[in-house]
């Protein structure tokens, strides 16, 4: 290793710049910086995708098909052809009877001439199966003096590759890396987890965690490392998970700080609201109804993270929330991530509340002129109990005479951002604002574990009675006419269907039908049968009449994109047709089929897939056909997709995580948050520089 020049006094490689570095100028540090790379500490937690073994030297009989491997031969004759692709051919011999050709597309003249006949070249690549013998492609080439050199050339430790962005060749990372390394001997990083810990959990240190990561042995598993279970990375891992805990663990220590205001009536419009509702609260809502109203009459802000599967009355859990903040003198806002989805909770909401004397008002990006003016006037001046929207209450002209409780329906669509500026409509009043965060997507407890430590979770784990269990099938789509005839049939029964698209085009990239064309061809295939059409790029005017006559009957089918996939609710609509299936996540597939059965007809859901099915495709339909359950759903949605995708975490702001997966090291969970307790209880010094060291500027999400 290099020996670097000595850090600045006082500094430590958590603050020490990546242009101390040698060779690290302006452009490169640019680059770096596109990736968060910003100081050495950075740097080294930067960890290799993947690893190629160059630490043995095989001759031309060990090499595999498929494998990358180092060799090296002797070159035994050349060759340009012109042909489809002009490409330079070096046809390698190794004195064991079998030959290895190199392939180039992209040469120069002084790369040909390199390649003179006797000259021994070292190569690294995939092997391939060529027409009459391995091949390498582009291989990287050393050109060798003698056979001890060849010997010479088998590296001691693995190769990294690491992450790049434009302009950073894996060699220039393997240069940062040894001097970073080399710091890390000179001025180690602090390592924040308690050494009792680590031993308890048979984890090495952070130095040497790093060091393996970065130079792993010869004999060090390939596997365990590129799979993440070898002790260096669940060491990090455990670190990762850990910081998150604290900082989550800290996050509800301050909102607990947090004054808001107690939201107590007279007690008298709860009950009214109970005695004009058409059905009778299950007793998981009574429950969660119950837990919401303690929260709301206690002088901290609730954050409440409500879970319900498809159909379980989160609704009517939030009327009630509401009504408890206005009957104290409060407004309520409620936002949902559509429009559709915001006019189906304001159309709900209005029937209920009418008898109560509330008119909840409804703010969405349609609204202009004089009828957003009298909104916003509205709003301002608080005669807008309840205010029901979706970005649009965002907006910095959006002003709240006295904000109570924030409800977010399907909160993982928002944004951090988006969140965190609504709240901020009472930040002048010097508290905080109350939180209902819904979502229909259940969460898995390994996940609520490690990514809502700082809300309280309510989970409503019990549907409404007198609903009839969705009978779920896969059809291929070569059977279409008669998943036709089978809507016919329901309609001409008086019922109504669903067929939903993933596209609203023609493309020629993905083979699902567009809704447009499907709609005009069941038009013309179901005589008599008036179908309606919506999708995300019609006018709203357009959107909300064909919904209006979906709800009222007048429409038997409607043909939708997945924007229908939450909020819409009709009794009668007994069909659900998916097509393309095999395109869509499980909890999203589950989410589309909650649109039926929502009364006591028998409902039915045809997946209207394309064969040939992939395995994970055929899987993930076989899952959805034989599971009702959202919450078992969701656990196998996550093992198939990942926490990103299933919560909608890819979003600026969210917690994310670098290296932990908290499904595949759920087993570190617990353990992550008893440390998190210790650091906190014994250790407090230790909390904000390893929360730094992990989330850096991302903690803010919890502050919403």
């Amino acid at each position: 290793m290099t020996t670097p020049a000595a850090p600045p006094v006082g500094d430590s490689l958590a603050h020490l710049p990546v242009t101390q570095l040698k060779r690290v100028g302006p452009t490169l540090a640019a680059r770096l910086e596109r990736l968060g790379i910003r100081t050495v500490q950075d740097l080294l937690f930067h960890l290799p995708l993947r690893y190629q073994d160059r630490t043995r030297l095989l001759c031309f009989a060990e090499l595999i098909v498929g494998d990358e491997a180092l060799t090296v031969g002797t070159v035994r004759d050349t060759a340009i052809t012109e042909g489809q692709r002009r490409s330079l051919k070096v046809w390698l011999a190794d004195g064991t009877g079998h030959g290895l050709l190199l392939r180039f597309f992209h040469f120069s003249p002084q790369q040909v001439a390199a390649f003179a006949s006797g000259t021994r070249v070292r190569c690294y690549g995939e092997v391939r199966q060529g027409y009459q013998t391995l091949e390498m492609v582009h291989p990287e080439v050393q050109f060798a003096a003698d056979a001890a050199a060849d010997e010479a050339a088998a590296e001691a430790v693995l190769t990294p590759i690491y992450p790049s962005t434009e302009g950073l060749q894996q060699l220039t990372w393997r240069s940062l890396m040894e001097q970073a390394l080399t710091w890390l001997v000179r001025l180690p990083l602090i390592d924040y987890l308690p050494a009792e810990v680590l031993s308890g959990l048979a984890l090495p240190s952070l130095r040497e965690a790093l060091i393996t990561l970065h130079r792993p042995p010869a004999s060090v598993s390939l596997s365990a490392l590129m799979e993440r279970r070898h002790p260096a990375f669940v060491r990090l891992a455990f670190e990762e998970l850990t910081a998150h805990q604290v900082s989550l663990r800290r996050l509800r220590l301050l909102q607990k700080t947090y004054t808001a205001p107690q939201l107590i009536g007279a007690g008298q419009l709860c009950p009214q609201l109970r005695a004009v509702l058409p059905f009778q609260l299950t007793a998981a809502q009574e429950r969660v109804v119950a837990e919401i109203s303690a929260d709301l009459a206690a002088p901290r802000p609730m954050r409440r993270l409500l879970q319900g599967d498809v159909g379980s009355g989160k609704t009517i859990v939030a009327a009630l929330a509401a009504v408890q903040a206005i009957e104290a003198g409060y407004q309520v806002a409620l936002m949902a991530p559509t429009e559709l989805l915001s006019e189906q909770h304001h159309r709900s909401l209005s029937i209920w509340l009418a008898l109560l004397g509330i008119q909840p008002l409804w703010l969405a990006g349609r609204h202009k002129g004089k009828e957003r003016a009298l909104a916003l006037a509205a709003i301002a001046d608080g005669s807008a109990q309840l205010v029901i929207g979706t970005h649009a209450l965002f907006q910095d002209e959006v002003t709240f005479h006295n904000l109570g409780l924030v409800v977010v329906d399907e909160q993982q669509r928002f944004g951090v951002a988006q969140r965190l500026k609504l709240r901020e409509k009472r930040a002048a009043t010097g508290d905080a604002v109350h939180q209902l965060l819904m979502t229909a997507t259940p969460i898995p407890r390994s996940l609520a574990m490690t990514l809502y430590a700082d809300l309280e979770l309510s989970v409503l784990d019990e549907l409404p009675p007198g609903r009839t269990p969705i009978t779920t099938v896969a059809v291929p789509d070569t059977r279409r006419a008669e998943v036709i005839a089978r809507v016919y049939h329901a309609c001409q029964q008086g019922r109504q269907a669903y067929w939903v698209c993933t596209l609203i085009e023609e493309s020629e990239l993905l083979e699902s039908q567009a809704a447009e064309e499907t709609a005009q061809q069941l038009t013309a295939q179901l005589a008599g049968v008036t179908v309606g059409l919506v999708h995300g790029r019609m006018k709203s005017t357009e959107r909300d009449a064909v919904m209006a006559g979906f709800i009222s009957g007048a429409v038997r089918v409607l043909v939708a994109t997945t924007v229908i996939e939450v909020g819409v609710d009709v009794a009668n609509a007994s069909l659900m047709i998916i097509e393309n299936p095999e395109r869509l996540g499980l909890s999203q597939l589950h989410q589309l089929r909650g649109r039926v059965g929502r009364g006591a007809i028998q409902s039915h859901c045809v997946l209207l897939y394309h064969a040939p099915l992939s395995q994970v495709a055929t899987e993930r339909l076989g899952v959805i056909r034989a599971t009702a359950s959202g919450f078992e759903i969701a656990e196998r949605d996550l093992a198939l997709r990942g926490a990103g995708e299933v919560l909608g975490t890819r979003q600026a702001g969210a917690m994310q995580f670098q290296l932990a997966d908290p499904l595949r090291d759920q087993g570190l969970i617990a353990a992550a948050q008893r440390t998190a307790d210790q650091l906190l209880a014994q250790h407090p010094d230790a909390v904000a520089p390893l929360i730094a060291r992990w989330l850096g500027r991302r903690e803010a999400y919890g502050q919403v």
